[in-house]
């Protein structure tokens, strides 16, 4: 099966950002992946609710949905109503995760779960086989453009094997730095789903850059 991949639209133009949604629709992406920001959880902010929803309406692939906000629970439901079908929490963020897990698949959603660079994906070794993709962060959250965090690689091998032991189907996604140099070796390691924001609408042929990422 090839790789999954998921254009970030915090690196799109967002005065005109129907024309990047209608690009990303044409291309061989898979999925649309939204980086909702709180400026608490991360250094920045973002965007929210109103504008997934408008998002929804123009989007033909699946809203992949990142929440790096603090109490993600509270907004579960919100965002469901706002179109995302794909919602993913951080590790560092919920207290309580394997309720908000089946808090995010009760609402019809499949349930994702983030991991910041210095978090052990041994910690999901008990929830492992709840979640649907764990989302591992190969920069610091926050901002787009950043350099690859080399150890990135390392874990996702150890998550792999997780998986296997545990006989899961979950994804790995990863977020952040991804080109074709690292995408090959993520995909080598691994890795099902690759986020690209700055690769992919920073290029002077967006849907190549997306082509070529999915033929690694």
């Amino acid at each position: 099966m090839s790789v999954i991949v998921s254009p970030s639209l915090l690196s799109a133009d967002f005065l005109h950002l129907s024309k990047d949604i209608e690009m990303v629709n044409r291309s061989q992406a898979d999925w649309f992946h939204l980086d909702i920001m709180d400026g608490v959880f991360v250094p920045n902010i973002s965007y929210g609710l109103p504008v997934v929803s408008q998002i929804k309406k123009m989007a033909t692939k699946p809203l992949d949905v990142h929440l790096m906000i603090v109490q993600p629970e509270r907004y579960v439901e919100a965002f469901h109503k706002a179109g995302a079908d794909i919602l993913t929490v951080h590790y560092e963020t919920c207290t309580h995760l394997h309720r908000t897990i089946q808090q995010i698949k009760a609402q019809g959603m499949k349930a994702g779960v983030s991991l910041n660079p210095h978090t052990p994906v041994s910690l999901l070794e008990d929830v492992i086989e709840d979640i649907d993709v764990v989302l591992l962060m190969s920069v610091n959250p926050g901002f787009g453009g950043q350099s690859f965090i080399e150890q990135t690689i390392n874990k996702v091998d150890k998550l792999k094997k997780l998986i296997m032991e545990s006989n899961s189907h979950t994804l790995i996604e990863i977020d952040g730095g991804v080109n074709f140099e690292t995408g090959k070796r993520l995909v080598n390691a691994g890795a099902d789903a690759l986020v690209a924001g700055s690769f992919v609408f920073n290029s002077p042929d967006p849907e190549a850059n997306i082509k070529g990422l999915k033929e690694l």
